[in-house]
């Protein structure tokens, strides 16, 4: 409550009294609520004249996981009857909410709390609603998590009913047997075009009135594309493809609702749905955990990235320079390392990357060891049009017959890379591309 200006927020009022209306084993029970009394003091040690601004609290029931924190599990891969199970408990809580004329409006995996003895509870009542079933009413549409959000309230449509929470069911539906989000949008019309590009664009024939969403013309998509998700998901069982068809359709009014998904071959053939009470019991694990290991393994990769641009190693190959010749590309080529780095074949316009250069093989080609004469090492700085764009060196052995080049780092605008230029530098361009050699060891 200290945020709040306003008194007690509207939204909290509503999820109150709608948890307050639902009984049932799916839905997450409110135990009770507790208040706090406001400190007598403010942050500077004045005395507080609002009496009243204390905290208010929900108190639940406990539940040990949430299924995103338990999806996420290492090595977790549920089971079809385990799928089953989960399914069901959620389409049957979700049609007692709708049967009372409750919209949920954020059904995803963290929001879906499993105990130990395997019972789901829909929770998170924060952003749900009572609805009429003229569906007359005007909605916002900024609600559901966007991966779970239907094509409806993204196209900006504010009259809509129980369909938009079978759209938000069907994606976790086909999450749990395809293991990851079907549609992880960054954004509106990402999310959009990633929905289109599986489930088809929609139009007057297979969604009658979609022209006439608000936002329609600005995202309806530019060219044709058909219906790929039986393709895309034909390895799913055969009741499980079709109820998931259904689903995910395009058209809300043609969606299919709780109580006939509950009625869906799916359910009633083998393997049929497990005994929750059957279920495995897992150690405690819950969606914020999973964004506390997230967050910390892109910690991690960003230091190690961090870490190879300031301490490069060898990774990949640049093609020497022929003279008077440009090239319209890099790229490494077949041939083995030597000498622990991965030379370079020599490549001019048309050549194969594969193809062997220098004297024929065999006898006498190379020393038995691998090196002879004198070796020497230069730094090599590649530039095309000002940018630098590789970080290389040139090795070269008295017994192979050519320089052998070996691109250290490549660079997009040179970010985090200094190069020092020595003095005396050897420059030759060749077209576009400009090489400059300094004559320093590689450290």
């Amino acid at each position: 409550m200290d945020n709040e200006r306003e008194g007690f927020p509207i939204t909290a009022i509503r999820e109150i009294k709608i948890l307050k209306k639902l009984h049932h084993e799916n839905v997450i029970k409110l135990k009770e609520i507790v208040t706090s009394q406001g400190p007598e003091k403010d942050e500077q040690g004045r005395p507080d004249g609002n009496k009243y601004k204390g905290g208010i609290y929900m108190v639940f029931e406990y539940m040990d996981h949430d299924l995103t924190g338990l999806a996420d599990r290492p090595g977790m891969r549920f089971t079809v009857p385990q799928i089953k199970c989960y399914m069901r408990q959620l389409l049957t809580g979700l049609h007692y909410c709708h049967v009372n004329q409750v919209l949920h409006r954020d059904i995803k995996g963290s929001n879906l709390l499993i105990d130990n003895e395997g019972n789901l509870k829909l929770a998170d009542f924060g952003l749900a609603r009572s609805f009429s079933n003229d569906h007359n009413a005007n909605l916002t549409n900024r609600v559901i998590t966007l991966w779970y959000r239907p094509p409806e309230l993204l196209l900006g449509a504010t009259k809509y009913g129980p369909a938009v929470d079978m759209w938000s069911v069907g994606c976790i539906f086909a999450e749990l047997l395809h293991g990851k989000p079907i549609f992880p949008g960054k954004d509106e019309p990402e999310q959009l075009n990633k929905i289109f590009e599986l489930c088809g664009a929609p139009d007057e024939v297979n969604w009658p009135g979609v022209s006439k969403i608000p936002w329609y013309n600005n995202f309806k998509p530019t060219r044709p594309m058909k219906r790929r998700l039986r393709e895309v998901f034909r390895h799913f069982d055969r009741h499980a493809l079709e109820l998931l068809e259904r689903m995910l359709t395009l058209d809300p009014s043609q969606r299919m609702c709780a109580k006939d998904a509950l009625d869906a071959e799916y359910f009633w053939t083998d393997p049929l749905p497990c005994d929750p009470k059957s279920l495995p019991k897992y150690e405690s694990s819950h969606e914020f955990q999973t964004k506390k290991k997230r967050q910390q393994q892109r910690q991690h990769e960003e230091n190690a990235k961090r870490q190879k641009l300031q301490h490069p190693q060898p990774h990949a190959r640049l093609p020497p320079l022929q003279s008077g010749q440009a090239h319209t590309q890099m790229r490494p080529g077949p041939n083995p390392p030597l000498h622990g780095s991965q030379p370079a074949v020599a490549a001019g316009p048309g050549h194969h990357y594969g193809k062997p250069r220098g004297p024929a093989g065999g006898p006498g080609r190379y020393p038995a060891n691998g090196t002879s004469g004198d070796t020497t090492t230069k730094i090599v700085v590649v530039k095309v049009a000002e940018e630098v764009i590789a970080v290389g060196r040139i090795h070269k052995d008295g017994g192979h017959p050519m320089a052998q080049v070996v691109c250290l780092v490549l660079v997009r605008g040179a970010a985090g890379v200094v190069v020092m230029e020595l003095e005396p530098p050897i420059t030759r361009k060749v077209g576009r591309m400009e090489v400059l050699v300094l004559d320093v060891a590689l450290t």
